[in-house]
């Protein structure tokens, strides 16, 4: 079948042999619609449209919108551009933007909430000036959020992506991510694309149709019926069968080809007969590759420069810039336009943009683009950046052409690239913002900028590649124009990406060496507060009580209540409660560190502080605050857009409070949730580790031992030990996997090791407990005993348990005593080797608590020990109160 035609009369576009494929699709709009007469609820889903070049992708879809429309859905509409391929978030832009225009930015404040600081930047809008920089899965979120509340307002809604392969790596993330969601929208999501052409990060979007329990619609090249009924619709039914298979033949049947060697023929005025086949294959040549450029080169010098100017601006190309970059006046444009529209290089005018110059098809364009000699290609890329500056479409789309230049030590290029790479990041973009800046650096800048754009360059990287940041930043510190405050920064970032990658001797090392040789006192605090931090968090620290007996007499001393006085109080807490000192001398340090607040979002100072003060009092007894300060802190990373590490720890530790309470149900819950969250993040990172435990865990707690062996094949947990300290401790845990499962013999030698190590680091773990007995959703039978606890209202009682070893200890009297140790053999290593392995040697008598069993002290950090009495409060261990530990 035939669609409308074109100038004089010419085929536009042609459909054959897609009936299949419209009778899916109208299937499809059926259900997303509501089934006339079966008041049947709406129901959207996915198709996914296959093809090599030239197979009718964008003519399918083209229908596809044309239908929709007739229906009444909303259309929410983009295609990939080569040329944009790198520019982030350009596909998701041509998707929303034309609802958005149409509203104020109070209306778009209205329509995005709280997710407007987050959201507005990807989407194009103007986010004011809050400087918030989500990481990416934040704002994949919020465009979940924003297309969500698009499907249910303006439903059904289609949304069709054409050229799919060309669109840009951040829009291909949230579609694949997003698109599992259409079925339980109004939303139809279509999509077209080259599977050959796809790219590299592009392997969860070719599985997406898979995923979506169907599979892509992939189109074939014409029949020679097919072409025989193209050749006899456009020229008549005068043409032979011989005349037609030759047309077929000499475009194997692909239908842009097929149609556009038809077109040349009409144009030519070539009867349809066989004696006249010998004329097909110069007019099949034109058609494509360097006989397409020929017969542009036929139309004049002024199309053939405005054809380069299109190639080169790509969507950007409105007349008048087109002009610009070409150097056409204003009749030489129009005749140019006219040309080569009547030649089908050049799209009609259409609708929505009646200023913008397209191609016929997008294989003109690749054809156009790929014929630019490579110089002359750099000179129009570097008008095409001024001009798109110079019409005030933003850094990004300067960045772009930049790009493709040479570097020429431009101090403008150089501008545009780093503000590029600013709005970049504010749009959760920073694999864009790294591109810009590594072009940046290859400018070069000038040798005062070169620190500033090595230490941007570095932060740009941190999530993705640290390793990448050590070197960029280990560059920046190199350089002789590095003022103090870029030094100080620098050497944080840098002791931050040391530690990402799992080195923090030398985190800590670096900030050591920065403390005693700046010359600023802020600075040397400051320093001082992040060697605490770093090396408090070393598997393999070598002095770890004369770090504490430092970090005492510092807490001691200072008198302020700056930013760094705060971070290092609260880094006593913590030390004072992993040391077993006194429950009130950590609490007082940790309430001293809260005043003036510690924000978890603060780019410059890091959350890992302000989690160690919460989880201080989780372990002295409070967990009601501590699971304030996680929600609080949880809450900051929501409205920040901060979705990956920071999330999944405040998640999992979250968790690991209501574990502590005995709420084990709300807790696997919450650690399954940062284990999702983490998994995005990267395998083996620490985000990971913290959550796998805990959930192990939880699931040993909980009496499902299969499903805990299971987890930790699946990350091959326990196998590794990280050079960083892992709360719950990693090999602890995996011990008392093996203790559940029988093996105790191999637990007995993992935890001797595990002893071993954590005295040398001088900490306090008390015995391995017997895991909190299940709540009433966790297990069928329940004795009398504990339905009297229950009644009694202690089933909420926090369980004790100390960082470094083992599960909770539960407090008396709440789901679960504890054993008492039994004599054993001698056991060489730590105390907690040695009482844990007593308990493995122990008889068979001790697997089941004596009603009189009675721990000798609280854990390390426990404010109270079980038999204390109401308002009593000890020592954890056996020492005076605010005496500093060794």
């Amino acid at each position: 079948m035939a669609e409308t035609k074109g100038r004089g009369g010419v085929p536009r576009r042609m459909l054959f042999e897609r009936d299949e494929e419209l009778l899916l699709f109208d299937s499809m709009l059926d259900d997303l619609c509501g089934r006339a007469g079966e008041g049947s609820a709406p129901n959207g889903g996915l198709l996914a449209i296959a093809g090599s070049a030239g197979l009718g992708k964008t003519t399918l879809v083209a229908e596809v919108r044309r239908k929709a429309a007739a229906r009444g859905c909303t259309l929410l509409a983009a295609r990939g551009s080569e040329q944009e391929e790198g520019v982030a978030f350009h596909v998701v832009r041509q998707l929303v933007q034309p609802v958005l225009a149409a509203t104020s930015e109070e209306e778009h404040r209205k329509i995005l909430g709280s997710w407007y600081d987050i959201v507005a930047p990807a989407v194009g809008l103007v986010a004011g000036k809050s400087g918030v920089a989500p990481d990416p899965q934040g704002v994949r979120d919020g465009l979940d959020w924003l297309v969500t509340r698009f499907a249910v307002q303006y439903a059904p809604v289609v949304l069709v992506v054409d050229d799919a392969h060309w669109a840009d790596e951040e829009t291909l993330a949230w579609l694949t991510s997003f698109a599992l969601r259409a079925a339980d929208l109004p939303l139809l999501i279509v999509v077209a694309y080259r599977p050959e052409e796809l790219p590299r990060h592009a392997a969860e979007f070719r599985r997406l149709a898979t995923r979506h329990g169907s599979r892509p619609l992939d189109l074939s090249p014409f029949t020679p019926a097919a072409v025989s009924d193209l050749v006899r619709d456009v020229l008549g039914e005068g043409g032979d069968e011989l005349f037609a298979r030759e047309c077929w033949a000499l475009t194997a049947g692909n239908p842009y080809e097929a149609v556009e060697l038809v077109a040349r023929i009409r144009d030519r005025g070539i009867k349809p007969q066989y004696a006249n086949a010998t004329e097909l294959r110069e007019l099949a040549s034109a058609v494509r590759g360097n006989g397409l450029i020929e017969r542009l080169e036929r139309l004049g010098p002024s199309a053939f420069r405005l054809t380069w100017a299109v190639a080169v601006l790509g969507t950007d190309a409105r007349r008048e810039m087109a002009a610009g970059v070409a150097g056409l006046g204003v009749e030489e444009m129009a005749d140019a336009v006219g040309k080569l529209r009547d030649a089908r290089i050049l799209a009609e005018q259409s609708d929505d943009h009646p200023d913008r110059l397209d191609f016929f098809h997008p294989l003109v364009g690749t054809a156009v683009y790929r014929a630019i000699p490579s110089a002359m290609r750099v000179a129009m890329h570097g008008q095409a950046a001024f001009a798109v500056s110079e019409a005030g479409l933003g850094a990004t789309s300067a960045a772009r052409h930049i790009l493709e230049m040479h570097p020429e030590n431009d101090r403008w290029a150089v501008r545009q690239l780093r503000a590029a790479a600013r709005d970049y990041l504010r749009a959760g973009a920073p694999d864009a913002a790294r591109r810009c800046l590594a072009r940046a650096l290859r400018e070069p800048p000038a040798l005062e900028e070169r620190a500033e754009v090595l230490f941007e360059l570095g932060c740009s990287a941190l999530l993705n590649e640290p390793a990448t940041t050590v070197n960029h930043l280990k560059a920046a510190l190199e350089e002789p124009e590095l003022a103090p405050e870029l030094r100080e920064a620098v050497t944080y970032r840098l002791a931050q990406a040391l530690a990402h990658t799992d080195r923090m001797g030398e985190a800590a090392a670096i900030v050591g060496a920065e403390a005693k040789n700046s010359g600023s006192a802020r600075t040397r605090l400051r320093m001082q507060a992040e060697s605490f931090q770093w090396n408090a968090f070393r598997a393999d620290e070598e002095d770890s009580p004369a770090r504490s007996r430092s970090l005492a007499r510092l807490a001691e001393h200072i008198t302020g209540r700056g930013k760094a006085e705060r971070y290092i109080l609260g880094l006593r807490a913590w030390d004072a409660m992993v040391r077993g000192e006194p429950a009130e001398t950590a609490l007082r340090y940790a309430e001293e560190a809260l005043e003036g607040g510690l924000s978890w979002t603060d780019d410059n100072w890091g959350f890992e502080v302000p989690v160690l003060v919460a989880l201080t009092f989780m372990y002295c007894d409070q967990p009601g605050r501590a699971d304030e300060l996680f929600t609080q802190g949880i809450a900051d990373c929501e409205r920040k857009g901060w979705r990956g590490a920071h999330l999944s720890f405040g998640l999992t530790l979250l968790g690991y409070i209501k574990f502590h309470r005995g709420r084990l149900s709300e807790a696997e819950d919450l650690v399954h949730s940062g284990l999702r969250i983490a998994d995005r993040v990267g395998h083996q990172v620490p985000a990971q580790r913290f959550a796998l435990g805990i959930l192990i865990e939880i699931l040993l707690a909980r009496g499902r031992v299969q499903d805990a062996q299971e987890l930790s094949d699946a990350y091959n947990y326990g196998q590794v030990v990280p050079n960083a300290v892992v709360y719950p401790d990693s090999e602890t845990v995996y011990s008392e996997l093996l203790i559940a499962r029988g093996l105790r013999t191999d637990a007995e030698a993992r935890l001797r090791a595990v002893g071993r190590r954590l005295a040398a680091r001088h900490a306090q773990p008390d015995v391995v407990p017997v895991a909190p007995a299940p709540g009433p959703d966790d297990r069928p039978h329940r004795s009398r005993r504990g339905r009297r606890h229950r009644a009694g209202g202690r089933r909420d009682r926090p369980p004790l348990r100390h960082p470094g070893c083992g599960r909770p200890r539960p407090a008396r009297g709440g789901q679960g005593d504890l054993r008492r140790r039994q004599p054993g053999p001698d056991v060489r290593g730590g105390p907690a080797a040695r009482k844990v392995s007593g308990r493995l040697r122990a008889g068979p008598g001790t697997d089941r608590p004596r009603r009189d069993a009675q721990p000798r002290r609280a854990a390390a950090g426990r404010g109270r020990p079980a038999h204390a009495r109401p308002g009593e409060r000890r020592p954890v261990r056996g020492r005076r109160p605010g005496r500093p530990g060794p």
